[in-house]
């Protein structure tokens, strides 16, 4: 295929959910000629409870569906399947380049606080697997790395309750083993893609030296500086479009996932798949 029409290729995303959404919003606002083209495996989520294998083949199983449609660049907008599978859906779809959420995140960090304490919200699985303590490690040798898995935060931001008293106190009970270890975090960084909805509450939480770093916004930018380096930036004049897929669900992807991109959904603008 020739560089203009690999350029009119959109851009693919997908998540184990709607929470990948939160970096969609961030990649139309860096992208805004782009299309896109996004898929939730709402099917089988979460991804962060499950197996390293089920996890690696359910990610393979994703992208595939989105090579089957064509596309220029896979964002890996899962921070559990970034930690597992990345290396593996590089392989898998060479020579489009691909792109995950935990090394932008890291590289971030690490950038706001050298030397400094990380504390990573995220997921079982993502802090089983050690992906981010890893990541930052190699960047910064010097930098103290502790992890939490935070579930129930993936439930707030799904509901909704993302303001007020229920979602800080949950905030404070999972920070607070911190405290008996006299671990205060120089910077926060939300290690699952649920967590920018929480943003507000996390920051009247922790201290307020403590930088927040959200993936989703770093990610965004790596993407755009990918596509620069390629030279492969769609050259139409007008706004990009956007395709949303999930593998079930279709209603309650339109009624949680408008939360995360920021604008209404329908049911109907669902396309409904399977992997």
């Amino acid at each position: 295929m020739n560089a203009s029409n690999s350029r009119r290729l959109p851009v693919g995303v997908f998540d184990s959910g709607v929470g990948g959404l939160t970096v969609l919003r961030e990649l139309r606002e860096a992208l805004p000629h782009e299309d896109l083209t996004y898929l939730g495996d709402t099917a089988r989520l979460p991804y962060g409870t499950k197996s390293r294998s089920s996890i690696s083949r359910y990610a393979g199983q994703a992208t595939s569906k989105l090579q089957e449609r064509g596309i220029k660049l896979l964002v890996v907008a899962c921070n559990t399947a970034s930690a597992v599978a990345l290396d593996a859906l590089k392989e898998q779809m060479r020579p489009v380049p691909v792109i995950g959420v935990v090394e932008p995140g890291a590289t971030a960090a690490v950038a706001a606080r050298p030397g400094g304490r990380h504390l990573v919200l995220a997921t079982e699985a993502t802090v089983r697997y050690g992906a981010y303590r890893e990541a930052i490690l190699r960047r910064d040798d010097q930098a103290e790395v502790r992890e939490l898995a935070c579930e129930l935060m993936v439930s707030l931001a799904e509901e909704g309750w993302t303001e007020g008293s229920i979602a800080e106190a949950i905030i404070r009970r999972y920070l607070e083993p911190l405290e008996a270890l006299d671990f205060e975090p120089d910077s926060i960084i939300l290690g699952c893609t649920h967590f920018p909805l929480l943003r507000p509450a996390i920051r009247r939480v922790v201290a307020e030296e403590a930088a927040i770093v959200d993936s989703a916004s770093t990610t965004a930018s790596v993407a755009a500086a990918m596509l620069a380096d390629l030279e492969l930036f769609n050259e139409r004049a007008g706004p990009g479009q956007l395709r949303l897929m999930a593998t079930d669900g279709a209603s309650r992807f339109a009624r949680v996932g408008g939360r995360f991109i920021g604008e209404d959904l329908d049911a109907s603008d669902i396309e409904l798949v399977d992997l």
